[in-house]
């Protein structure tokens, strides 16, 4: 096997994501897609497709790259970024920064730790964040879309009233998580509203090529495509912290060890990927492990980094 020594520049990206593509096609057992969502479940799990985007916003694609698919959690990466850039630390004194060692829907924290959710990327984290930016702009959903649609140049991104109900109808446990941090005084909007705002946000449905643009911001360090500024250096760099420790529910220390990027992942099967200064990524692939990350996909940044020899480390 030959493997890059060096990192490439981006005219080797194609080639570099058609050996991936290549690779992941003829491995056999690629998980399950999410069942808990029915609107999720009839999705195949061998589907494939990645996406690279370099700083210029030029984009490299192999497979399903510019298909489609439900973002649900990687939202979450946009959601924070936008309020951060907002309200600033004060948004840290109503979530926290650390890893929860717990399933992305649990309750258990919240109770002894006073309805402070431990990090952005939980549920519980994420109803928080949506909530601040709700107050802060009247319908957060919007203005994720909005800012979306920017980013990736793609005015027909949208949310899918189909996924949009399913979660609404199964929503029983992220009304429970909202309900109990209003009670402890972390939750300003009535909680019905939020969890519209809410469930609006994860339905929205993106492609690889557009939210591999989407996320650039991260690796321009908070500069965005229009070379506007949505967060300072440093606000860029706790965003990317925090995906790297929290960003693929509570496997995210093995995939840091596997990838060694900060990284996003969705029950929808796709997983943004950061190489600060350089590239963003986004890999889909439905088939999840049982902690909810993309099988094929964690594979495939996996072979990004070892056969680029890009990573944070």
């Amino acid at each position: 096997m030959v493997i890059m020594s060096v990192a490439p520049s981006s005219q080797t990206f194609q080639p570099v994501l058609e050996r991936i593509a290549d690779e992941i096609g003829r491995t056999p057992g690629r998980g399950r897609a999410a069942d808990y969502i029915p609107a999720l479940a009839a999705c195949d799990p061998r589907s494939f497709g990645m996406a690279v985007a370099g700083l210029d916003g030029t984009v490299y694609g192999v497979g399903e790259w510019r298909r489609p698919f439900s973002t649900q959690s990687i939202t979450k990466v946009f959601t924070l970024a936008l309020d951060l850039a907002r309200e600033g630390d004060e948004l840290w004194e109503h979530v926290g920064r650390e890893p929860s060692g717990n399933p992305f829907n649990s309750l258990v924290q919240l109770e002894y730790e006073n309805g402070i959710p431990r990090n952005p990327f939980t549920n519980a984290g994420a109803l928080v964040v949506t909530d601040r930016l709700q107050t802060r702009t009247g319908d957060a959903a919007g203005e994720l879309l909005s800012f979306l649609r920017a980013e990736s140049g793609d005015p027909t991104l949208d949310f899918d009233t189909e996924v949009a109900a399913s979660e609404a109808a199964h929503g029983d446990r992220n009304a429970a998580l909202a309900h109990f941090m209003a009670s402890y005084g972390n939750i300003d909007n009535p909680v019905p509203v939020l969890l519209d705002q809410y469930f609006r946000q994860c339905s929205i449905r993106a492609s690889c090529a557009d939210l591999a643009l989407a996320a650039g911001f991260l690796a321009r360090h908070g500069v965005r495509a229009d070379g506007s500024r949505l967060l300072t250096r440093s606000q860029a760099k706790q965003v990317n912290a925090v995906m790297l420790t929290c960003g693929t529910y509570d496997a995210a220390g093995d995939f840091a060890y596997r990838v060694g990027l900060p990284g996003k992942s969705g029950v929808g099967g796709g997983i943004i990927a950061v190489v600060p200064g350089r590239c963003t990524l986004c890999v889909w692939s439905p088939g999840l492990d049982e902690r909810g990350n993309s099988v094929a996909g964690v594979a495939a940044l996996d072979r990004f980094t070892t056969l680029t020899g890009l990573s944070v480390f």
